[in-house]
């Protein structure tokens, strides 16, 4: 039974819109890092350039960034989604977010004051903050009556939203689902991240020799997914879990490998038949070892592949819905010209990696795209793999 995708919204760096996003993706567009009085000298990220919307003064509760994120992709699909709850009603509308950071950003800023002070901000409210504000916001703002709920497990947390949504369609729980992720740029993850020493000082510097870590980004994809026919659907998931460590991967890769195998599985097809990978590809020296080696395995080294985190920046809790996100715009009539999105790096290869066929710039297809695959691999080794094609 096709899981399809019908529509997406979805900002980032590269932009706001499908549009924008995928001609800064194809044209190897790099935005410029953040520049913010509570970023430290050692520490870059990529913020939303695009203003967000206004807030709903009814919902006023759950107004913080990552919410404010979510809108902004929602407002580009509203149509679609009001459309599809006309038919199917809201009984049978569900809604599934990934999320990391919700609104901590807020709760920082609260926490300040109050120590400042001894009074917390008037605006501010819990549900800001909350994991589970993110789909109750979404709820009400849509007024949908079906099940709704927000995952979090960091990296993977919207790669495993998008999984959970086809879960409600296959099962019969829901008709229609609206699915993805928001996490918004808050000090906790950047202080976070620097405890562990994995953040780059300049920017992030995928696959190679040089690199030094992560660049932190924001953002936010909404997917309007159904049983209604489209040209996209969502075709296979694979998960796994290392149980290694708490936060680094199983350096040889094999729960990677288990969830790429998983999802080629359930989409039915062979590695060959991959036109393009979506690589997690962190700029760590730990988690681009271990996925060199389980892509190769797997995949060996032909498949076109490449990380968009150069151009996005690591979107934590909300990276898998738009790595998705990119993948389906890879294969939307929106790229008539059949381009991939180049690998950005310095080009300088690590001999201990093996040499994966990373895009170039100005890549086009020798024919058309039909299949996507997209790695989110989080902390203890939570690993969501999924395909995106054509039908």
């Amino acid at each position: 039974m096709p899981t399809y995708l019908n529509d997406l919204g979805i900002v980032c760096a590269l932009g706001d819109g499908k549009s924008s996003v995928l001609t800064g993706l194809l044209g190897g567009r790099r935005p410029q890092p953040t520049s913010s009085a509570w970023l430290n000298s050692k520490q870059t990220a990529l913020q939303v350039a695009t203003e967000l919307p206004d807030f709903p003064a009814h919902l006023g509760d759950y107004d913080c960034r990552n919410n404010r994120l979510l809108l902004a992709a929602l407002q580009q699909i509203e149509p679609s989604i009001r459309r599809l709850m006309e038919h199917y009603g809201p009984k049978r509308t569900g809604i599934v977010i990934g999320t990391s950071t919700s609104g901590i950003a807020e709760g920082e800023q609260a926490v300040a004051m109050l120590r400042k002070t001894g009074r917390m901000p008037p605006a501010y409210h819990y549900k800001q903050q909350e994991l589970g504000g993110a789909a109750e916001f979404l709820a009400l703002h849509l007024k949908s009556r079906g099940p709704a709920f927000t995952l979090s497990s960091t990296c993977s947390s919207s790669a495993n939203a998008l999984a959970s949504a086809r879960r409600l369609l296959r099962l019969g729980i829901c008709d229609l689902v609206l699915t993805g992720g928001a996490d918004a740029l808050c000090r906790t993850t950047l202080e976070g991240f620097a405890a562990l020493d994995t953040v780059s000082s300049t920017r992030c510097n995928p696959f190679s020799q040089n690199r030094d870590g992560i660049t932190i980004g924001e953002g936010a994809a909404l997917f309007v997914m159904s049983r209604e026919p489209a040209p996209l659907a969502l075709l296979g998931v694979g998960a796994s879990s290392d149980a290694y460590h708490i936060c680094a991967p199983s350096p040889d890769g094999a729960g990677a490998f288990a969830a790429m195998q998983a999802a080629l599985a359930d989409a039915r097809l062979s590695p060959d038949r991959v036109d393009y990978l979506n690589l997690h590809g962190t700029g760590t020296r730990q988690n681009d070892a271990m996925e060199a080696q389980a892509v190769a395995r797997l995949f060996g080294t032909r498949t076109p592949c490449g990380s968009s985190k150069a151009a996005t920046g690591h979107c934590l809790g909300a990276a898998g819905a738009i790595e998705a996100g990119l993948c389906w715009l890879i294969l939307s009539e929106f790229n008539r010209e059949r381009r991939l999105p180049p690998h950005l790096w310095d080009g300088v290869a690590d001999p201990g990696l093996p040499a994966l066929a990373f895009v170039k710039l100005e890549n086009v297809s020798a024919k058309p795209l039909q299949y996507c695959f997209s790695n989110s691999f989080a902390f203890g080794g939570n690993n969501v793999s999924l395909v995106i094609g054509h039908p």
